[in-house]
């Protein structure tokens, strides 16, 4: 038996995530993006649920194209709010086309979001050594500046706790309890992570 984060371990689709994905560093800009708004379609709902609907996401959002989603109009947005396979939500919905209009700015001024994202942890993941769940913040002070610089480029739904979940996600952060199968993989850089 392999001992995971206690998160992981209520469905296997979870632990699919947990096992290859979560706190694995992501560089590339498309797959940031999707992140950015699973995260910011969490709020106020189970990282669990918003996974159940990822592949409906990808569908629903041409599989994520950022230029494609910056140049939605109404009729694509009310379609989205019709797709039950989505969270339907008016400002999460409308929160993903002013996302990836903010996301091009970001790549034209710095060259990738990649690039921008990463300098606030000079290139490399942070990484902790947490013993138990409880221990792991929601937020921090470095999750609250990158809040506060995104906002300020016009990004929606990214406070301080989505951002949080965002970094764990994309591997800023090594947020593995230490206990757990992937800690030291991931702390060495070694994955079969499909998004390296």
């Amino acid at each position: 038996m392999k001992t995971r984060c206690q998160w992981a371990c209520k469905n296997e689709a979870e632990q699919i995530y947990h096992d290859k994905e979560w706190g694995v560093p992501v560089y590339d800009d498309q797959t940031l993006f999707e992140l950015l708004i699973l995260e910011g379609a969490q709020a106020g709902l189970s990282w669990s649920t918003i996974l159940a609907k990822r592949e409906n996401y990808r569908k629903a959002l041409d599989n994520f194209d950022i230029n494609k989603i910056a140049a939605y109009q109404e009729d694509k947005i009310a379609a989205l709010l019709s797709n039950a396979g989505i969270v339907r939500n008016k400002l999460k919905i409308n929160s993903v086309v002013t996302n990836a209009k903010a996301f091009i700015l970001v790549q034209q001024e710095f060259g990738s979001f990649s690039k921008f994202i990463w300098e606030f942890v000079d290139g490399k993941p942070i990484q902790n050594k947490w013993t138990k769940r409880e221990d792991v913040p929601a937020k921090t002070e470095l999750s609250d500046k990158i809040s506060k610089a995104l906002k300020k480029r016009g990004f929606k739904f990214i406070g301080s706790t989505i951002c949080y979940a965002f970094m764990q996600a994309v591997g800023m952060v090594n947020d593995h309890v230490v206990d757990c199968f992937r800690y030291e993989e991931v702390s060495k850089g070694s994955s079969d992570n499909i998004y390296l």
